[in-house]
């Protein structure tokens, strides 16, 4: 459980007024005294994440906040973080002091979650001591279900447990990268190459969560570097079923691989893992329509250490003034979050989003789209710069009419 990569565990969050009971609530269902509790307002400064294991849904993440009535001078900035985490999370906690009177403040945080999709479940905290008509007036005001939970004596917590079970996505967790597109007993051979980008000792998440994938819906995989292709191909008494590459190594790999075996990459898994595979292939129309001076932001959900030949800050932008042929304006952003100015680019080229949740990037898709800019992966702009686009679709031709 603790080596889930966060990414693809349930993101649940708490949210409310200051001094509602979030943190002391947040110990209470994690059996730990982690986040920091007082009778201060605003004790909370900046999201408290943590992974805990909540069965039968497996990993998950919970992730206290900052109130979102915050005032002081850092009181915009940490309702700003708070309310990103909105975006992230698949469940919202709405926390609710039972010595705070229901208002606009509430309705309208409602009316917010419910813009974004979420499941919400709805809880008064201080069960204990609270004022006898308080879950009954909590009700009138947002709505029922209102559950009531004492983070200290364990009052309503179970019922918290099974509400957060049964609020959880249908689907969460349960796309498959490329297991559920392949025949039955499938082989594939996994291209990963070892070079100066590579990190030392191990293999880069997306690469191991494919070979997991493909060994959980049975089929055969077999890793090499892209130096060695050739020997794996020759080592097989029979075409495989597929290949998959790191897509750096798309001009190699293509041009080694007999044209009636399939061909896609690693960042196009993920393109359609993550995220919306129509929408950022729907992305790769604007790259022949930049303009002189245009804006382009790469964007990239973590932060890593820049190699020499990066492919964010150095590769990318190499082909994309090739492929263009103009003076461009190229950014780039790292981390959770967008430039608050989405709208003066005239095209997002995005990670892979390994490190983030698919609800996150969705919501990323979302807001480029909101914003009026076309976006698309790592993975389907190399493709599409080596002109090799048609061929890396090919296994998924049914999902993209």
């Amino acid at each position: 459980m603790n080596q889930t990569p966060r990414a693809n565990r349930l993101h649940i969050g708490l949210f409310g007024r200051r001094n509602a009971g979030k943190s002391a609530l947040f110990n209470a269902i994690i059996g730990q005294d982690m986040a920091l509790v007082s009778e201060l307002p605003g004790t909370t400064t900046d999201p408290v994440f943590k992974n805990f294991e909540l069965l039968p849904l497996g990993p998950c993440v919970l992730i206290d906040t900052a109130g979102l009535d915050d005032t002081g001078a850092l009181g915009p900035q940490r309702i700003r973080k708070t309310r990103q985490i909105i975006k992230r999370v698949d469940i919202a906690i709405l926390v609710l002091d039972p010595y705070q009177k229901i208002d606009a403040f509430e309705k309208q945080l409602l009316e917010e979650f419910q813009r974004e999709k979420l499941p919400v479940i709805k809880v008064v905290t201080k069960a204990d001591t609270a004022p006898v008509n308080y879950i009954q007036q909590a009700k009138d005001e947002l709505g029922p279900p209102v559950l009531a939970v004492d983070s200290y004596t364990g009052t309503g917590l179970r019922e918290l447990t099974t509400r957060i079970i049964q609020a959880a996505p249908e689907d969460f967790d349960q796309v498959s990268l490329i297991g559920d597109r392949l025949p039955s007993t499938s082989t594939c051979i996994l291209v990963c190459p070892i070079d100066s980008s590579a990190p030392r000792g191990r293999l880069i998440l997306p690469q191991v969560q494919t070979l997991r994938d493909l060994l959980d819906y049975n089929h055969q995989a077999l890793v090499v570097k892209d130096t060695e292709l050739h020997r794996a191909l020759d080592a097989l008494s029979a075409p495989p079923d597929l290949v998959i590459t790191d897509s750096q190594a798309f001009a190699s790999v293509h041009a080694q691989l007999p044209r009636e075996v399939p061909l896609t990459s690693f960042s196009i898994l993920f393109a359609r893992y993550k995220g919306d595979l129509p929408t950022l292939l729907a992305g790769t129309a604007a790259i022949p329509q930049l303009k002189n001076g245009d804006r382009v932001l790469i964007a990239e959900a973590c932060t890593h250490h820049r190699q020499t030949d990066d492919i964010g800050t150095v590769k990318i932008p190499r082909l994309l003034k090739q492929l263009s042929g103009v003076e461009l304006d190229i950014q780039h952003s790292s981390g959770y979050h967008y430039p608050d100015d989405l709208d003066q680019y005239a095209l997002i080229i995005h990670c892979g989003a390994c490190m983030i949740n698919r609800r996150q990037m969705l919501s990323r898709i979302h807001q480029a789209l909101e914003a009026g800019v076309p976006i698309v992966n790592y993975g389907l702009f190399l493709a599409y710069a080596q002109g090799i686009l048609p061929r890396v679709l090919e296994p998924f031709q049914d999902e993209l009419h």
